[in-house]
């Protein structure tokens, strides 16, 4: 099966989660979009869970969560075992958490990142891989 990006956001995120979209369609990846779909108020911690079921099911597939912060959304979904969840602020971030921390889902903010920045960060944790060797101790830790 491909390697499939889950995306979940409250309605605070809603609009940067379909900006991402459209990027990602754009760029041939494979994407479910796993809602909300509106601006109505729904509450993150609800979408964390829809999108850990999925990647507990898609094991070898990647997340990108979204609220108005990126930090309600990233809390919700770091209580699950096989979440990684990384909230990203800049193109470093996105590298690293990637890079050493293995993260499987990214985490952004729609009311506090601007467009191009959250499309370059995407774009970064989705092309980073891990590098493994002592960062492997310290993820199998968590």
């Amino acid at each position: 099966m491909l390697k499939t990006i889950f995306l979940a956001s409250d309605h605070g995120g809603y609009k940067l989660k379909e900006l991402v979209k459209v990027f990602l369609i754009k760029n041939n990846y494979t994407i479910e979009d796993l809602g909300c779909f509106s601006l109505d108020a729904v509450d993150y911690p609800d979408y964390a869970k829809i999108l850990s079921d999925k990647l507990k099911t898609y094991s070898n597939s990647q997340g990108i969560s979204f609220c108005g912060t990126g930090i309600g959304i990233s809390m919700a979904a770091n209580r699950f075992t096989h979440i990684r969840a990384a909230l990203c602020t800049s193109i470093e971030m996105a590298s690293k958490s990637r890079k050493h921390n293995n993260a499987n889902v990214l985490a952004l903010g729609g009311r506090v990142l601007e467009d191009n920045l959250a499309i370059d960060i995407v774009n970064e944790f989705l092309n980073t891989d891990f590098e493994a060797g002592r960062h492997s101790i310290r993820v199998d830790k968590i």
